[in-house]
């Protein structure tokens, strides 16, 4: 979130893909591939083969912990998150509401600021109802102070706390292991 005037706002796609810097050649080379998509009406359309998801690795940094969700449709742990609802834009806003319905926890904060973590193009495989396609997914972190709330949206995508590196190992997803790798970089700086 950008504070302007008193008054705080969730920067759009544009404003928060310039400010982002990306690190590496595969995030380099993922960055000006969907640069393109932020001006487009339909850059958050399901039906489109390339479009925006928003996402969010949440932390509890006393314990140095991560939550991760299982996705039945992706058989894999990953982070929170998911497409935009009709009408939704702002990422940060569509990570924050995704972190909710899927932990129920209330206090869920950008930590250790609003800034876009990691972006990366992700395949999604087919299902019975959609192609395969891909998801531009803009990685956020929240922090909660209760953890012990976390509770799963349902019996099927249960929710675990683990250290980094035990997250690192529980997921097959080299692209996570990116981002888990820059949050544990954040929570070892000197505060």
């Amino acid at each position: 979130m950008v504070t302007t005037g008193g008054a705080a706002h969730s920067p759009g796609l544009a404003e928060l893909l310039a400010e982002h810097r990306p690190q590496g050649p595969t995030e380099t080379a993922d960055h000006e591939r969907v640069r393109h998509l932020t001006g487009a009406a339909d850059a958050w359309d399901r039906g489109t083969p390339l479009h925006f998801t928003a996402s969010a690795l949440i932390v509890h940094p006393p314990t140095r912990r991560v939550l991760l969700r299982w996705h039945v449709r992706q058989q894999a742990w990953l982070q929170v998150g998911g497409h935009g609802d009709p009408g939704e834009t702002l990422p940060l806003d569509i990570a924050l509401r995704e972190g909710l319905e899927e932990t129920g926890l209330t206090d869920l904060t950008p930590w250790p600021d609003a800034a876009l973590v990691h972006l990366a193009v992700v395949p999604v495989p087919a299902s019975p109802v959609e192609p395969a396609h891909e998801h531009a997914d803009l990685r956020f972190l929240l922090a909660t102070a209760t953890p012990e709330r976390a509770r799963p949206e349902n019996p099927a995508a249960p929710l675990e706390w683990l250290t980094i590196a035990e997250a690192r190992q529980r997921t097959t997803e080299e692209n996570l292991r990116e981002t888990l790798d820059r949050v544990g970089r954040l929570l070892d700086a000197p505060a």
